[in-house]
């Protein structure tokens, strides 16, 4: 089966581009939206609308397939891409991607990702939005073709078990941090809040005394609300670094503090991702590693998970290899074409590493779709419940995928 023709058309993601640097250097919250001026190159504001490009293969059966580049939230923060501009990436793909793509074979899809993800602009790689969203349809394509799941696809490719089960789902609350939790707990997702602690006065405290009172207060609310007796979620929040700045980067003082959210999140094991952003990869896994090894002699089970400068499936080997934390989040938008997802969480396994594919809120349901597939073939220890920060719409969206699919995999025997 070949692409008989290809086209794109730009839309928008589920949330928005947020300029981390002016967030976590103060910029106050105005409504919705921030006051004050963008920091990092490419923004107009400190917060804009979140931009999507669909790229539609249309099949010599008159099939479709489909995937969607988006970037994160947080574009061109720790090391990653630029922000990524929709009307700018339809130009480029109409001119130098469709001829690549029109009549090429898509019976198989790794050669073929892997094709994508060689191709050069001049001397760089095309944006990780670009190389996400194209793969994204190839798999489809492939699937297609071959008329069964995309997470079949990967399995007979990638040499994976064919493993009937669900993998464990992460919630984000995004801003609303009570309720969001409340939905979680009557939801049952298996691990919560995220909680979005990318800013000191707000969320975390100076002395973070806030966070604190948080994770205790989540406790308590599982208590009151779970509908079962044994509902015990893990908590996984995300720091953004800011718990380092509060500290002056001290990783005595920082481990201390952890290893009190571990004591307020009692029997709940808890995941504390971004404790400290040293502003480069080896300086953050450096950074990780003593922070980690404080956390040992202190005898706490607070768990370390690198998100900021861990970025491509290369820096991935780098933090694993270094085992500077606990888990490694896979955020799949950065790390381009879809096989590298597959890859890192295989690494990460072979390293005794736990790996959580991530990815972000402002990703749209196509690719939210295809990444339950990553994730029900590669198997990590949880999967971000994306696109949005509703938690509602992307637990729908997700949930539902993984369901669907495990029923027609269950099926087949």
């Amino acid at each position: 089966m070949k692409i008989r023709s290809a086209h794109f058309s730009g839309g928008l993601s589920s949330f928005f581009f947020d300029d981390q640097a002016a967030i976590k250097g103060g910029a106050e919250q105005d409504g919705f939206v921030y006051s004050g001026s963008p920091r990092t190159e490419g923004f107009e504001a400190i917060r804009q609308p979140g931009e999507s490009v669909s790229v539609l293969l249309v099949l010599e059966d008159g099939s479709v397939a489909v995937g969607d580049c988006a970037a994160v939230q947080y574009s061109g923060a720790g090391g990653r891409d630029a922000l990524f501009r929709a009307s700018l990436v339809v130009a480029q793909l109409e001119a130098e991607l469709r001829p690549w793509l029109e009549g090429r074979d898509v019976s198989r899809f790794r050669e073929n990702s892997r094709a994508l993800d060689a191709l050069r602009m001049g001397d760089r790689p095309l944006h990780t939005a670009i190389r996400y969203g194209v793969s994204q349809a190839l798999l489809d394509a492939t699937a297609l073709a071959q008329r069964c799941l995309k997470a079949e696809v990967l399995c007979r490719e990638f040499d994976l078990p064919r493993i009937a089960e669900a993998v464990p789902l992460f919630g984000q609350t995004g801003d609303d941090r009570y309720h969001g939790v409340d939905k979680m707990i009557l939801k049952g997702v298996d691990a919560l809040p995220h909680g979005l602690i990318n800013n000191v006065p707000d969320k975390l405290g100076h002395r973070g005394e806030k966070l604190l009172e948080y994770v205790s207060w989540i406790v308590r609310r599982i208590s009151q609300l779970r509908r079962q007796e044994d509902y015990r979620p893990t908590l996984h929040i995300d720091t953004y670094g800011t718990i380092g700045l509060i500290f002056e980067q001290d990783t005595a003082r920082i481990a201390a503090y952890l290893a009190r959210l571990g004591e307020a999140a009692g029997d709940h094991p808890l995941y504390v991702e971004g404790p400290i952003d040293a502003g480069n990869r080896q300086g953050q896994i450096e950074a990780l590693s003593s922070l980690r090894q404080a956390l040992g002699v202190a005898g706490s089970r607070v768990r370390i998970v690198a998100d900021e400068w861990c970025n491509t499936y290369e820096d991935i080997v780098e933090f694993c290899d270094a085992h500077c934390c606990d888990m490694v989040q896979i955020k799949t938008p950065d790390l381009g074409c879809v096989h590298h997802v597959i890859e890192a969480i295989r690494y990460s396994r072979a390293k005794g590493m736990e790996s959580y594919q991530g990815g972000t809120c402002n990703e749209t349901d196509v690719s939210a779709r295809v990444c339950v597939h990553l994730a029900l073939a590669a198997r990590p220890e949880r999967m971000l419940v994306k696109p949005g920060m509703g938690f509602d719409e992307g637990m729908t969206i997700v949930g539902n995928e993984m369901q669907r699919a495990l029923t027609i995999m269950r099926t087949k025997g």
